[in-house]
C-alpha cells in the first residue's frame, strides 16, 4: 500500500470515529433538533467521501467488498442536501457502524 492510501485510510478511520462521536447519545428527533450537530455530520460525510474518492484504484480493487461508491454517494447527498436526506442517511449509517 502506498503512503497516500495509508494516510487517506487513517483520515477515513478518524472521520468515521468523529461521526460516531457526534451522534453518540442522540436519537433521531434529538439529532434533527440540533443544527450544529447536523452541520458537523454533513461536513464529516463530505470529508469522508472526499477521502474515499482520492484512494487509489488499486486499493479499491483489492478491497472490492467495501461499498466505495456508496460512501462517495453519501458525500454527494451531504454536499448537495437532496431534499434533506443527508441527515437521515448520515445518522443511520453512524448507528449501523456502532452496532
Amino acid at each position: 500500500m502506498n503512503e497516500r492510501d495509508e494516510s487517506l485510510l487513517q483520515s477515513i478511520k478518524e472521520t468515521t470515529g468523529t461521526l460516531i462521536w457526534l451522534v453518540d447519545g442522540y436519537d433521531f428527533p434529538q439529532f434533527l433538533d440540533d443544527e450544529r450537530t447536523k452541520l458537523a455530520v454533513s461536513m464529516s460525510l463530505i470529508r469522508l467521501g472526499e477521502y474515499v474518492k482520492s484512494l487509489s484504484k488499486e486499493l479499491k480493487q483489492k478491497y472490492s467488498g467495501v461499498r466505495w461508491v456508496a460512501i462517495t454517494n453519501l458525500r454527494n447527498i451531504a454536499a448537495h442536501d437532496y431534499d434533506g436526506y443527508a441527515y437521515g442517511l448520515g445518522l443511520g449509517n453512524c448507528y449501523k457502524r456502532r452496532s
